[in-house]
């Protein structure tokens, strides 16, 4: 689940207003429940379109946001298939059995200022809280708490079309999560959508982003969760580049197995 809390965080970027085909390279880095080292990843956005490439080791995963058509296309470079999700349909699901009541998301300004690169970025504080039952488990509840500074460059090269990407997401109620998980934890998967919505009207793109992860729950996994310490996770953008991006770009390659998925 924490996995899977941290992917969505690593693939999917954040922002805001000179509409133009945007790329953005960044880096993660994190450290803790097996997280180690940093994988590099690319995001696109052209128009309501959005491709989030991240590398593990010798496997590129990709995921695909295609808000008009309402679909997501999730696949991997090891693979000659991608999974097809009815967004639509997946989100009508989700609205029946979401509970926002333990799930809370917030961004405020710290009033700091850094110098990243050539650019001046503003400090904003981010604190997520999530609650989920471990291993689907009722006995096995935890709470996972995400807090620390992000750094948001507002009017960077592309802000505009990802804030007007993620605006546009969020009134559809897509989720950046992967789907399966998301049945499993609705709550979390709203979570971080909220999250990223709060990004986008800030302006900008968060250059930036240091956080530290803490768990803590019931019963014994609980107890061993909370004696683990932090999880840490860094985000570093690398470069944002404003040049035109091809249709193709936004779909599964010619040739894949496309599998419908519910």
């Amino acid at each position: 689940m924490t996995r899977v809390f941290l992917l969505a965080l690593i693939t999917v970027g954040f922002a805001q207003p000179s509409f133009a085909d945007l790329t953005l390279k960044q880096t993660t880095s994190g450290k803790g429940l097996g997280l180690s080292g940093s994988a590099p990843g690319t995001t696109f956005i052209k128009g309501n379109k959005m491709r989030t490439d991240v590398v593990f080791g010798d496997k590129t995963q990709t995921s695909i946001y295609d808000l008009d058509a309402q679909k997501m296309y999730v696949f991997d470079s090891k693979k000659k298939e991608a999974d097809v999700w009815d967004m639509a349909a997946f989100a009508a699901e989700l609205g029946k059995s979401v509970d926002t009541s333990n799930a809370k998301a917030s961004l405020k300004p710290n009033g700091q200022t850094k110098q990243i690169g050539a650019k001046d970025a503003a400090g904003y504080d981010v604190e997520e809280t999530v609650q989920a039952a471990f291993g689907g488990s009722k006995d096995m509840n935890i709470t996972v708490t995400l807090a620390g500074p992000v750094w948001v460059v507002k009017g960077a090269p592309g802000s505009a079309d990802y804030g007007r990407f993620y605006t546009a997401a969020a009134e559809k109620g897509f989720i950046f999560s992967d789907p399966r998980a998301a049945k499993a934890q609705p709550g979390q998967a709203r979570a971080v959508a909220d999250m990223y919505k709060q990004m986008a009207a800030t302006g900008g793109i968060p250059y930036a982003i240091d956080v530290q992860i803490k768990m803590s729950g019931s019963g014994p996994m609980g107890a061993l969760l909370s004696r683990m310490g932090n999880v840490s996770m860094a985000v570093n953008v690398d470069s944002a580049e404003t040049t035109p991006l091809a249709d193709d770009l936004f779909a599964p390659p010619a040739g894949y197995k496309l599998n419908s998925k519910q």
